[in-house]
């Protein structure tokens, strides 16, 4: 019987972080797990989505080359290399999380984990069970896609975003049911190929989370791709015919039926709490995640759980925060523990969407007397110059002590240009502080300047 000081069960960005920087510390680590390191986020979610829709990204520019003065009369569009490359990048980046295994000296073990005890945990890979004895373990399991009634993946019709990244051909007609972050990567990619969208939305908006501004932004620039949005719709039903899928929807004014070749389901996430021994050794689960402490301790003492396992937010950066906490108490360091109120969220169709912290109703609704301060990227150079106009940078202050309270930015390279808001929002930065901060010329950043300059009353570009 193998014995460790921690063992960490599931390998994704929380997971191998977590072992990583435990072995840093010092401890005897080994991580489990039944499938590839790097865990959803770097072989079925963030990395591999990123590299389709950069491809998507450089077809828009082919297709539209004439504004640049390019001419290119004819191109075609190899989409199963597209995806080929896809894959290519997740399996580089999977040996890159084992190299670093081997470089951490860390154990990794394949198969599948299951707490038996406090300390221990059953690994079992085909017919052969073992069992591995550690004084901490971190659950780092992860989620899977989130299904509702009426909606069972079989995925080949009716699909998640898993098969929906490995597809041999674009569909003709898709349509989307979810509209958050998933929802609307997918659409923008599918779209760009030439497939007819139909984005399904329960609530009154998509990309329902983000401020209402942002929203409605991303819903223009849609609507004028060509992409169909349906809005307070509620599906049903979904009927899976020999070559279509029948999406019945319910609407407030009349149901509707929409046909489509697949159905991708993106409705959110659901933690991997089945089936790993929590019932076993009692450890306190709360709708469905399982329950933590600020330094992601579970009601058990020496068992930490982090990532999607543990409820929203269902981010990749979030479980790697929480795999350093984790790691670092584990080890007996002076942990500090995740501000989950500074936590940033990104969104990689065009226009790109990123924010942090609060929404405007959200300040308004928790009594802030605010101000808004707003910039549109039609007015920067930097962005007239590439050709990306769409979009505006959103700052929400605290108008008695100039104090950021949220950023939200949608358009070209928003994901990119959120850090310094969050560090901003880190240090309690007022308004002052970012009007007055000199950001280099011509670039997309110094739309955040100006729109605090707006905020004061001081803009002179727009």
């Amino acid at each position: 019987m193998a014995r460790y000081d921690l063992a960490v069960l599931g390998a994704g960005p929380g997971g191998y972080v977590a072992a990583i920087r435990a072995a840093q510390l010092g401890l005897n680590t080994a991580i489990i797990d039944k499938d590839r390191l790097g865990g959803v986020c770097l072989n079925w979610g963030c990395i591999p989505t990123k590299a389709l829709l950069k491809n998507a990204e450089i077809f828009h520019y082919i297709k539209n080359a004439e504004r640049y003065g390019i001419n290119i009369p004819e191109y075609t569009v190899d989409f199963e290399t597209t995806i080929k490359r896809s894959r290519q990048v997740a399996n580089q980046l999977s040996k890159g999380i084992a190299f670093l295994m081997k470089k951490n000296k860390i154990t990794h073990i394949e198969g599948e984990g299951k707490l038996t005890s406090t300390k221990s945990i059953e690994v079992t890979k085909g017919a052969n069970k073992n069992i591995i004895e550690a004084e901490k373990i971190i659950l780092a399991t992860g989620g899977r896609s989130s299904t509702s009634p009426g909606m069972k993946l079989d995925g080949k019709k009716i699909i998640s975003s898993k098969e929906a990244m490995i597809l041999k051909k674009f569909p003709e007609k898709m349509v989307i049911i979810g509209s958050g972050a998933i929802g609307v990567e997918f659409a923008y990619f599918f779209n760009e190929y030439g497939t007819e969208i139909h984005l399904i939305e329960m609530l009154p908006r998509i990309l329902p989370v983000e401020d209402e501004d942002i929203s409605k932004e991303l819903q223009r620039n849609f609507i004028k791709a060509g992409i169909k949005i349906h809005t307070n719709s509620k599906v049903s039903q979904i009927d899976v015919l020999k070559s279509k899928v029948k999406i019945h929807l319910e609407k407030k004014e009349n149901n509707e039926v929409i046909e489509g070749d697949i159905a991708l389901v993106s409705v959110g996430v659901t933690g991997n709490i089945d089936n790993i021994g929590l019932e076993i050794i009692g450890v306190s689960v709360n709708q469905g995640a399982i329950t933590i402490n600020e330094f992601n301790q579970t009601s058990i003492s020496n068992i930490y759980a982090i990532g999607d396992v543990t409820g929203p937010p269902w981010l990749a950066h979030v479980a790697s925060a929480q795999g350093h906490v984790a790691a670092e108490h584990a080890a007996g360091q002076k942990a500090v523990p995740v501000d989950y109120n500074n936590i940033p969220s990104c969104t990689y169709c065009q226009p790109q969407v990123a924010s942090i912290g609060l929404t405007e109703n959200l300040a308004k609704d928790k009594g802030h007397e605010i101000k808004i301060g707003k910039f549109d990227f039609r007015a920067s150079g930097k962005a007239m110059a590439t050709g990306n106009i769409d979009g505006f940078v959103k700052l929400v202050f605290d108008n008695k002590y100039g104090e950021l309270l949220g950023a939200h930015i949608i358009g070209y390279e928003a994901t990119e240009m959120i850090a310094e808001l969050g560090m901003a929002k880190a240090l309690e930065t007022t308004w002052n502080e970012l009007a007055t901060t000199v950001h280099a010329h011509p670039t997309l950043s110094e739309a955040v300047m100006e729109a605090a300059l707006d905020a004061l009353g001081q803009g002179v570009h727009q």
